[in-house]
């Protein structure tokens, strides 16, 4: 029984030990709002759990935060908000970090990068096969679509934010980190910033160091640092 006891003690600390280094190793993006309802958040970049830039304060959804469906479910209760289709709340969770697009055409990133062409779309139709995917246009288009060559300048540098990538029907789509449209303008449910803030975190971003998203409130912060222990700000 002692045994068996001190096999399990071992074991559980090994994992526990390796999910620091894999977390130590990662690009962290922190995200952290007031509250449910705000509208505004603060933005911290780490690398080996040292903050890399200084602090930039964002905007996102319109109707605050609600949980999402990243790669790592943060914990919730009934009460708290969820994260839907067209609800215009930014998403809580953790999620990958999994490519750059924008309107230059020839841009050099450590991570992949589209070229914005003025056939790329975003289907935010939850019936569509395509629901949550940029695709160019298909012959029999979805009945729901953002176009991502945008006339307002919102895309010309963004980061597609790994949501829902299993497509579950109206549980949200086309969440990006991308350009604000004004200073203090909330997002649909993205997270946007000046051009020059969205360049300097591309321009850093490195898919080698498995960058992810790890957008909360001040609800989820304690739990947070318990997943990601290295984290000082």
């Amino acid at each position: 029984m002692v045994i068996v006891t001190y096999f399990m003690v071992k074991s559980f600390l090994i994992i526990i030990i390796s999910q620091m280094f894999v977390f130590a190793g990662e690009q962290i993006i922190l995200v952290i709002g007031d509250d449910y309802n705000s509208t505004k958040a603060k933005l911290f970049c780490f690398e080996d759990g040292v903050q890399v830039f200084d602090t930039f304060e964002v905007n996102v959804g319109a109707r605050g935060f609600g949980h999402g469906v990243g790669k790592t479910q943060l914990l919730g209760t009934k009460m708290e908000p969820m994260k839907y289709e067209g609800d215009k709340k930014a998403p809580i969770g953790i999620f990958t970090l999994d490519f750059i697009f924008g309107y230059e055409e020839n841009l050099k990133f450590k991570m992949p990068y589209t070229f914005a062409q003025k056939d790329l779309i975003c289907v935010d139709d939850s019936n569509s096969d395509f629901y949550n995917q940029i695709i160019k246009k298909p012959k029999d288009m979805p009945k729901s679509f953002e176009e991502i060559r945008r006339d307002d300048g919102q895309y010309e540098l963004g980061i597609v934010v790994g949501h829902n990538k299993k497509q579950l029907k109206k549980r949200g789509s086309c969440i990006f980190i991308h350009v604000q449209k004004e200073k203090d303008a909330p997002t649909s449910g993205c997270t946007s910033m000046t051009l020059e803030e969205i360049k300097k975190i591309a321009s850093w971003l490195d898919e080698s160091k498995n960058p992810i998203l790890l957008q909360i409130t001040k609800f989820q912060l304690e739990e947070a640092l318990k997943l990601y222990p290295s984290l000082k700000f």
